[in-house]
């Protein structure tokens, strides 16, 4: 009976996953891996770990899955555009401020 218990917990726990924000979450990581090497050009490791997650938080879901279009190649002028402008937003600005983040070259 214990062994039935944990299949189904499983199933409830996958059903009330939300589909649009596992597809949000991985636009979200493997953007990462586009903005995070961009932003590291401008400050050290930590800080632009942090950086990096704001301008995330702060993207549409368009420019998410236009930021990931860099994936495995060097984010090319229009890709470091997006992400500096993304990064001059007032949600970005304030997320930078609340994580010691200092804004962005060239932003």
């Amino acid at each position: 009976m214990l062994r039935l218990a944990h299949p189904v917990a499983a199933l409830v726990v996958l059903a009330a996953c939300n589909p649009a924000g596992l597809v949000d979450s991985a636009l979200k990581r493997t953007a990462y891996t586009v903005v995070f090497p961009v932003v590291n050009v401008d400050m050290p490791g930590e800080v632009a770990r942090k950086g990096t997650n704001c301008i995330l938080n702060a993207a549409s879901e368009t420019e998410l899955r236009l930021l990931v279009r860099d994936v495995g190649v060097e984010a090319g002028t229009a890709t470091e555009a997006t992400i500096r402008s993304i990064a001059v937003r007032p949600a970005a600005r304030d997320c930078f401020a609340a994580n010691g983040v200092p804004p962005l070259l060239g932003g």
